[in-house]
């Protein structure tokens, strides 16, 4: 069985004024809401077992799921009373998962032409960097990209994450000591540098490491903070198309980027 979770609690700040009467999983682009995009690309893909946390206006979230028979899937609500960041929402949705099998994890308000299967699908097994064997599986595999921004993720010759690094602050996070002694000039020459694209694929071998967090905390935090204990991999999609339309001037121009993902 494939599952997935869609992050649809935030409180839309961007999408203001819209957002001060509706969720902004039901903002509409191209007539359908953000939330039936999302939910019929994973129905699509072949995900049957969905969890959505909610906050924000979450009444209407779960009415509208109601109105449409939870569009044929098996959809389980996580109801955070309290924002829990990203980390913190799937830390509180352990109960709704099988734990057997990954989470692929997708913003409410992410556009893209990712192959959601495919992506889930792909191997996990991470290569040894001296003898050249799989010797591990990923806890997590992050989509990422060569898109140029701000903020990059640090992997080594075998995907593995080892950090991230603000270029235009110098700040890094990482749990080596070697990266952060480094500069900018070595970073860029000792590893690979992706941008995230905000879908990733968690295991649930990752919920024990998660006891010692609090209810709130980002996942990418909790990703770097612990990539020295457990292997979170790349996974590099060069032809990537994604829009985040979380703020008024995007989902302005979502449309035309629908469309363009069908041409």
């Amino acid at each position: 069985m494939m599952q997935a979770m869609i992050f649809a609690a935030g409180l839309g700040t961007r999408l203001k004024p819209l957002t001060d009467r509706m969720p902004k999983a039901l903002v509409r682009v191209g007539g359908k809401p953000l939330l039936e995009r999302v939910l019929f690309r994973l129905k699509d893909a072949g995900f049957s077992r969905i969890v959505i946390n909610v906050h924000h206006f979450a009444d209407q979230i779960t009415d509208y799921l109601r109105e449409n028979d939870n569009f044929g899937l098996d959809i389980h609500i996580s109801n955070e009373t309290e924002l829990l960041e990203t980390g913190g929402g799937i830390k509180r949705a352990r109960p709704l998962f099988t734990l057997d099998a990954p989470v692929l994890i997708h913003n409410v308000d992410i556009l893209s032409n990712v192959d959601l299967r495919e992506f889930y699908t792909s191997d996990r097994k991470v290569m040894c960097a001296s003898c050249g064997v799989p010797h591990e599986m990923a806890g997590a595999v992050l989509l990422v990209s060569r898109r140029k921004t701000k903020r990059y993720l640090l992997f080594n010759n075998e995907m593995r994450l080892v950090g991230w690094v603000n270029i235009e602050t110098g700040e890094v996070k990482s749990p080596y000591k070697e990266v952060h002694k480094a500069t900018l000039d070595d970073l860029q020459k000792r590893f690979h540098m992706y941008a995230f694209s905000g879908i990733h694929s968690f295991s649930p071998q990752l919920f024990p490491l998660m006891e010692a967090y609090p209810d709130k905390f980002p996942i990418m935090d909790f990703y770097l903070q612990n990539c020295d204990r457990v292997a979170i991999k790349g996974y590099v999609k060069a032809d990537l198309k994604l829009m985040d339309v979380g703020k008024l001037d995007t989902l302005e121009q979502a449309e035309a980027f629908i469309e363009s993902l069908h041409q």
